[in-house]
């Protein structure tokens, strides 16, 4: 494979993957996979939660794509664009956002500031069901998430 192709590949499966974790957000763990999730959504002590569970099963399976990947050379590339996603969200989201591991660091301005404002929208309501912004890298205008929450409690 060539440099751009292997960077496409990269770049490729980063954006795929805020789909794919926006889907997986809304419809597994707001959803049937809610056993898990719950735990990111209730106060917990210590420095890891039952929800922690989906990014080991996601490591466990980026693992494997790697290996296989030593056969296929567009899978490694993908298994690294999946890598360099979940470094960024690892950042953006339980660093950034939820201030796991010691980083206290809350953006005043700018996009962070608007991602951070729409992950608390996301975390406004409680339970499972009627929640907004479901997305960990691409966040929606804050205003318009809170019309939306207002709408939704006001039914």
């Amino acid at each position: 494979m060539a440099w751009y192709e292997k960077l496409a590949v990269v770049v490729g499966m980063v954006l795929f993957m805020e789909c794919f974790a926006w889907a997986t957000h809304k419809y597994v763990m707001h959803g049937w996979g809610w056993g898990w999730h719950r735990s990111h959504h209730e106060p917990h002590e210590g420095a890891f939660e039952k929800n922690d569970l989906y990014a080991i099963t996601f490591a466990v399976i980026v693992v494997t794509l790697f290996v296989v990947g030593l056969r296929w050379e567009p899978l490694w590339w993908a298994a690294l664009g999946i890598t360099v996603y979940g470094g960024i969200y690892a950042f953006v989201h339980d660093m950034m956002v939820h201030q796991r591991f010691g980083m206290r660091w809350v953006p005043r301005r700018g996009y962070s500031k608007r991602l951070l404002q729409a992950h608390r929208l996301h975390h406004a309501v409680k339970g499972k069901e009627g929640g907004v912004s479901f997305g960990f890298l691409f966040a929606p205008d804050p205003a318009k998430l809170k019309r939306k929450l207002a709408d939704r409690v006001g039914r």
